[in-house]
């Protein structure tokens, strides 16, 4: 099953030229131009992953599209794509779990969007892990004071 991303930016040109790369390198891309179209499909199928630039319609609607992703129940790992990058960590309150900084060659891209991928998913199971450990230790204490 390939990865699905949604790549979201403005300028036509960046995001042809990033949804080639992508597809080149097997995974399958879907993209918007702007925040509210990124919005209706985050809510319209699920990714894997998705990608936005932060500048589009305003200077911060790609936070926009970053909270929007952080609410869907299939939890994709989230980054954004700026030429103009936030200085030091400031990026990381907003909840984007890297940045990537354009432009950007397509090997270095492509190894920060695989980095991306796995710290996201060992992330995720670990919030599996502790949720599955919380539910047991309820069940165990409900049991307890039944017994």
């Amino acid at each position: 099953m390939k990865r699905r991303i949604l790549l979201v930016d403005d300028e036509l040109p960046i995001l042809l030229t990033l949804k080639t790369i992508l597809e080149v390198h097997g995974f399958e891309i879907e993209t918007a131009v702007s925040a509210q179209d990124a919005i209706s499909k985050l809510s319209a199928s699920t990714y894997h992953m998705v990608i936005t630039d932060i500048r589009m319609e305003h200077e911060k609607a790609g936070y926009e599209v970053v909270q929007a992703a952080k609410k869907m129940e299939y939890d994709p790992a989230i980054a954004i794509l700026t030429a103009y990058p936030p200085p030091g960590s400031d990026w990381k309150s907003s909840g984007p779990e890297s940045v990537l900084v354009k432009p950007m060659n397509a090997t270095d891209m492509l190894r920060r969007i695989e980095i991306l991928f796995a710290k996201h998913a060992r992330q995720k199971q670990q919030r599996i892990a502790l949720s599955e450990t919380s539910e047991s230790g309820i069940k165990s204490k409900t049991a307890k004071k039944t017994a």
